[in-house]
């Protein structure tokens, strides 16, 4: 059992209006769940202590200024989750927080160490979780945010900055595997009928599909493209690597390649941000301000999944990859796709693109920071977009339906054109049936996915005049 430091490490008589007003903290919400035998308070106040000042007994270098920096529990629900644990609300003083050597700026890094730190391996808990963060205006003004976003691509594209649309992506498939000729030939065949293509996480340097020959043939796949259609076309290439020098040379090295084609500004670089992290996330936004900075988030579920009794929750993840510059990040389908998630996830995406939001448990101003532009991934197609739409309200987004294009029945400009008919079904407010009579490629997406069509749109075979 823990030394009981709540005392020291609580303060109950604490008004969360007040310390909001006041500017001065960074607010926390957790799930906690102690261990057989631990008090509540008690466990809640080593939390606040483990990461901020303390530790699980009293150390003789504590002076006054360092008990004026202690995290504070201010408020608690032991029962606020039933046989999950209870709610406790943290207040952490800005002054915890470390700033750059270089520039003054606040990092995630050093940020997410503390709230997100050695707290989660204490021994007197079964579960602790982190719900929801606030930030207040003086350490938003300190991160450096996203410098480019969808609103870029728009304009690229020859579309309005506000409101310019959905924007119809896939990732190259099979995920492994492809060699370079192959691999250009797939974008190639999608940007006839679509616009943006990502690589999926695992595509990087193998020696099968090396970058340096894979990536020239993409840009004069892209360039072919565009003549042929006459629309603008965006690639997004995978950077990631353990070594900033690396990223930056993979980096300066695909810019170089598209550059010759006059098509440096039709790219994004891809960033797995949870496994390369704050350095990784950072690395790209710093020295590619220029270029979408795209926040694919592999590995996130092994701290964001709903049934982890510890980690923290995908709004979080959403308010960090915000803060630290993502043009864009995978917010996931909110229930239309294959992955977890539900309807009410659109908060994830009214996070990232509003300039406030509510979030579970705080609102969070973003002062005018350049906003995310979420990016929906993960067993979605044509059929499904529509309900998508209507669910989060607007279609300001960009979408990569891998099985979704490529396996539309026809090929996959097909797909491409199914999706962005999808979007003018929605945004027309057509009855999806009835917009299928007139629009080929949407309708071959009902023969393409026939069990998502029998699920979603009973009777369509007849409408439609289907009889396989």
């Amino acid at each position: 059992m823990a030394l009981d430091q709540s005392n020291r490490y609580s303060d109950l008589s604490l008004k969360e209006e007040d310390l909001i007003a006041g500017g001065k903290h960074l607010l926390a919400a957790y799930r906690l769940l102690p261990k057989p035998g631990n008090g509540f308070l008690a466990t809640a106040a080593h939390v606040a202590a483990e990461s901020s000042t303390g530790t699980n007994v009293e150390v003789s270098t504590t002076d006054d200024f360092t008990r004026g920096v202690d995290a504070l529990v201010y408020e608690i629900d032991e029962n606020a989750f039933g046989e999950q644990g209870g709610l406790i609300k943290i207040a952490y003083p800005v002054e915890l927080f470390d700033t750059n050597l270089l520039d003054g700026k606040h990092g995630i890094a050093h940020m997410t160490s503390m709230i997100i730190g050695n707290n989660q391996g204490m021994g007197d808990i079964i579960g602790l979780r982190l719900l929801d963060f606030m930030v207040p205006e003086c350490m938003v003004r300190n991160f450096d945010g996203p410098a480019t976003n969808i609103t870029d691509m728009w304009k690229t594209m020859g579309r309005p900055e506000v409101d310019g649309g959905y924007i119809a992506g896939t990732i190259i498939k099979p995920k492994l595997g492809l060699r370079p000729e192959p691999f250009a030939k797939a974008c190639y065949d999608f940007w006839l009928g679509g616009c943006f293509i990502k690589n999926d996480e695992p595509q990087a340097n193998q020696p099968f599909c090396p970058m340096k020959e894979v990536f020239p043939k993409i840009a004069e796949a892209m360039d072919k493209a565009q003549q042929e259609t006459g629309e603008v076309k965006f690639f997004s290439a995978n950077i990631t690597a353990d070594d900033p020098e690396e990223m930056k040379a993979r980096g300066n090295f695909i810019l170089e390649t598209f550059a010759k084609y006059g098509n440096e500004k039709h790219l994004a670089f891809l960033v797995d941000g949870f496994v390369a992290g704050p350095v990784g996330i950072t690395t790209a936004r710093r020295n590619f301000p220029d270029t979408f900075l795209h926040y694919h988030r592999a590995g996130h579920g092994m701290a964001t999944s709903e049934v982890n009794p510890r980690g923290y929750t995908m709004l979080v993840h959403m308010k960090l990859a915000r803060l630290m510059g993502a043009s864009g990040i995978h917010t996931g389908t909110m229930g239309y796709g294959k992955m977890e998630g539900g309807s009410d996830d659109r908060v994830l995406a009214y996070m990232l693109e509003r300039d406030h939001c509510q979030g579970t448990y705080f609102h969070q101003n973003w002062y005018g920071m350049k906003a995310t532009t979420p990016i929906i991934s993960g067993g979605m197609n044509a059929l499904r977009l529509v309900g998508f739409f209507e669910n989060l309200g607007h279609a300001n987004v960009i979408n990569t339906c891998g099985g979704g294009a490529f396996g539309h029945i026809d090929s996959p400009a097909a797909g491409g054109r199914s999706l962005q008919q999808a979007y003018e079904c929605w945004a027309s407010k057509s009855d999806p049936i009835e917009f299928a009579k007139t629009h080929k490629e949407f309708a071959r997406a009902f023969e393409s996915f026939p069990h998502d069509a029998d699920r979603l749109y009973p009777g369509w075979r007849a409408e439609l005049g289907v009889h396989a």
